[in-house]
This record gives C-alpha cells, structure tokens and sequence, in this order.
C-alpha cells in the first residue's frame, strides 16, 4: 500500500484508512487507485474477515472529488470504473463498515453508501453536494433502497447537508458515537462479525442486496438457494456441535 491508503490489519479485520488530512481526505488520483488496491488485497486475503473504512484526522471522512484535480484536468464524464465502487466496479464479497470521523460530503457519501454498516461520530456531516458544483451523482441510484425518497429528492436537488443524528434518524446510519468511541465500536463490531461462520455472514450480504432488487416471492425462492450450501457446509455442524459442548465453533468455511 502506499501512503495514501493505510491499511493495517489486526488479527481477522483490517482498518483502511484515506490519509490526506489536509486535504480533508479528498480523492485524487492516489487515493484511487491505493483503494482499488486495497479492496482487491481485502478480498483476496481469506484470513481477513472484516474490512473498516475510514479517514484520517478528525475533520472530515471524505470530502469528495479532488475538485482542483478535476479542474486541472478538465475532468468531462468519469469512466465506469474512474472510482472504485464496491457493489459497482469492484467486487467485495465480505463485510465493510464505514466508520465516518467528519465531513462525508459527494464521493465521501458514496463511500459511506456503498459500505454494508455504517457508524458516525457525533461531529459527521453527510451530504451529496454535487449540484453546488455542478457534477452529477449517478452512483446515488441505490440510495433509494436505504432512505425514502422523498428525503433522497431533497439531498439531491438541495445539495444540503445532514448531520450525523439527522442521518440516524433516515436509516442511513446505524449508530452515532462520541469521536473517541467511533473506532473502538467499529473493531468491536467487526470483531463480532469476523467471529461468526464465513458462509453464513457472505450469504447474508448476498441475501440483503439481492431482496432489494427482487419482488418478495422472487427473493424468497432465490434465497432458498443462496443458503442451500450453507446448510449443507461442516461448519453447519460445527456450530450446533461447539454449542452442545460449550466451546467456541471452530469455522473452516466449508
């Protein structure tokens, strides 16, 4: 990894971190291309179970596109796969959980939307600004299955912010915490996570995104299926057998 994008791992999760603090971690060409790295050395690396996403410093998580980058470049339409998106560009098939320390602002609450949990500090600050500077935000598409839309209407064409308990409050964030405790909860609730049977946790991801674009019957009978394999793994016996002799399971995610 590079200076950009600090990834460090502790035991079964790994904490990746933008570090551009002056910058208020903005996204620029390094940033980029250190988490596209980073999500592919994530998924690739079976002994971690849990990824933290967060950003350095205590003002802001993200604040968006490097607008003197884009500028500087004349930036017109971004390629497909210009931001590494997970559930879009890139494939991450286990948890993540953005932990936002600040501003999350445009691309910063792009981050935020794509992760599977998210956790704010007291002093977070969302927002899809684009419209200010007059960007488009097509990635904010999926945002209708998490907020409802009259909320997601009015931070599109507003561009407003909300502070962090005001998104609590519209689903989008699942706790609110001092910025001493924001970490610590997030490694506390990974740790939870990681400690559960692989199988089980990767198809409840699945399950979760796939309900959203389906009908219930349609979602119902493809679930069925998602799970067949789990019921049918060691670790299914495993479970119920660490249980009756009280120990902890012993997860071979097979």
């Amino acid at each position: 990894m590079t200076d950009t994008i600090l990834f460090d791992v502790q035991d079964d999760i790994v904490i990746i971190t933008i570090n551009r603090p002056k910058q208020l971690n903005s996204i620029n060409g390094a940033v980029r291309s250190g988490l596209l790295e980073a999500w592919e050395r994530f998924e690739q690396t079976p002994e971690l179970k849990v990824a933290i996403l967060t950003g350095a410093g205590e003002k802001a998580f993200c604040a968006g596109m490097d607008l003197k980058e884009a500028a500087d470049t004349m930036l017109g339409v971004p390629p497909r796969d210009f931001i590494p998106i997970v559930g879009d560009s890139v494939t991450v098939t286990k948890p993540i959980i953005a932990a936002v320390n600040g501003y999350a602002y445009a691309g910063g609450w792009l981050f935020a939307q794509m992760c599977d949990l998210c956790i704010a500090s007291e002093n977070a600050v969302f927002g899809i600004t684009e419209a200010k500077v007059g960007r488009g935000m097509p990635w904010a598409a999926p945002l209708g299955n998490m907020i409802p839309p009259r909320i997601m209407m009015e931070l599109l064409l507003t561009g407003d912010s909300l502070p962090a308990r005001r998104a609590l409050e519209i689903g989008f964030v699942n706790k609110v915490l001092p910025s001493d405790e924001l970490l610590p909860e997030a490694i506390t609730m990974a740790k939870k996570i990681a400690a559960n049977a692989p199988l089980t946790v990767k198809a409840a991801k699945e399950l979760v995104y796939m309900s959203s674009e389906m009908g219930r019957s349609a979602a119902l009978r493809a679930a069925y299926h998602l799970f067949e394999p789990v019921y049918r793994s060691e670790d299914a016996l495993e479970g119920p057998r660490a249980f009756g002799e009280k120990r902890a399971p012993k997860w071979q995610g097979k």
